[in-house]
């Protein structure tokens, strides 16, 4: 997943939270090995590598795309799992490196999800043309795992993988599960939250920027001009009954910039929004 993954659980003994972390490991290691756009031979490999060619997908990658497809109407084309191609230019690693705007409009014919033909089970991806789930990836693999966990066991646990995380319940020794959200600066909390059910989702460029002359690059792309998008929000924390709705919430607030919390305002999910000072 590219970030730090942790269970917590209140398991009664080693073995037991051995085989709780176990559940969340297979589940993670199985959604990561199959849609990982960075392994060969998974099925997003079999679509990026088809070169025009028709490929036909599972159920679950059918459902997946099928919810991209919904985050692109809904954030009138701002979310596009064709825009991941633009990562050959750009690179968010907190150095000071940016495109130039030509290597940028090269890569422009690439992306548009308009551009795919996608009828359940079959997908076509006009040649060059790639798709990343990198977008909702995080948040679907926590709660895949909160299932697997719900029928494992009755054990209160929390999954979080790089900041997106869900609870199966709240703790048994205490009210609420305790949650920091990160400032600023990164691994340093300015707020708690307390989590008993549901999930929270981050989107935000604390750790993925770049930052040049003076001016900071966050890693939320506009899919139209491959720039990133204007007046983002340095974090946008959602809560919600899932990660997946939190996810989307909170990404598509990102990619409405400075009308973000205009945006969550009209949504029924208790959210959280920092910008810079």
């Amino acid at each position: 997943m590219g970030s730090p993954c942790e269970l917590l659980t209140e398991a009664s003994s080693e073995n037991s939270a051995r085989a709780l972390a176990t559940v969340v490991v297979d589940e993670v290691w199985r959604i990561e090995d199959k849609y990982s756009r960075y392994l060969d031979g998974n099925i997003v490999h079999r679509i990026n590598s088809a070169n025009g060619r028709t490929v036909h997908v599972d159920a679950e990658t059918a459902q997946l795309l099928d919810f991209a497809g919904k985050l692109f109407d809904l954030s009138d084309g701002l979310f596009d799992i064709t825009s991941g191609v633009l990562r050959r230019v750009w690179t968010f690693d907190g150095g000071n490196k940016v495109p130039t705007d030509a290597a940028i409009q090269a890569l422009l014919p690439l992306i548009g999800w308009r551009q795919v033909t996608w009828r359940s089970p079959a997908i076509t991806l006009p040649p060059g043309m790639e798709i990343d789930f990198g977008g909702i990836g995080k948040e679907y693999a926590v709660d895949r795992a909160i299932l697997k966990l719900r029928a494992a066991s009755a054990t209160p646990c929390l999954v979080n993988l790089g900041g997106d995380l869900a609870v199966t319940g709240p703790p048994a020794r205490t009210s609420a599960w305790t949650v920091g959200i990160e400032s600023a600066e990164v691994g340093v909390p300015d707020r708690a939250l307390r989590l008993r059910l549901g999930a929270l989702a981050t989107s935000g460029d604390a750790r993925r920027y770049v930052l040049a002359d003076g001016v900071r690059y966050s890693h939320v792309l506009n899919p139209g001009t491959g720039w990133p998008i204007k007046g983002a929000a340095t974090s946008i924390t959602v809560a919600a009954d899932t990660c997946v709705q939190a996810g989307m919430l909170s990404t598509l607030a990102m990619l409405k910039g400075a009308g973000a919390e205009a945006f969550l305002d009209d949504q029924a999910e208790q959210h959280w929004c920092r910008r810079a000072s």
